[in-house]
């Protein structure tokens, strides 16, 4: 009776982890996107870094306004993969940061 309920509570904390190591990966690519943004790079270079940082299949959205530029990545994670028809859970990162040479 008691290794059932071992198994499921150690899914249940491998889900978590699982989600949690995406979540740490948006924000790692969201923080990367910005600083190139932030640098002056082009959009398609920065999309490009967060896509590369980002989870697979990951949405990078790169915003600016005047002095900052805003960069949000969203990912949908499936701890126990497709086979078992479980419900994703979206995780996000978000950074912003000052464009450099600005007075």
């Amino acid at each position: 009776m008691l290794l059932p309920v071992l198994l499921v509570v150690l899914a249940a904390a491998l889900a978590v982890l699982a989600c949690v190591a995406a979540q740490l990966r948006c924000v790692d690519a969201a923080r990367g996107a910005a600083r190139a943004a932030a640098r002056g790079d082009d959009a398609s270079s920065v999309r490009e870094i967060g896509q590369q940082l980002a989870p697979p299949g990951a949405r990078v959205v790169v915003s600016s306004s005047g002095e900052e530029v805003e960069v949000h990545v969203t990912a949908r994670v499936q701890p126990f993969g497709a086979f078992l028809r479980l419900p994703g859970v979206a995780v996000t990162g978000r950074a912003v940061a000052a464009v450099e040479g600005q007075p």
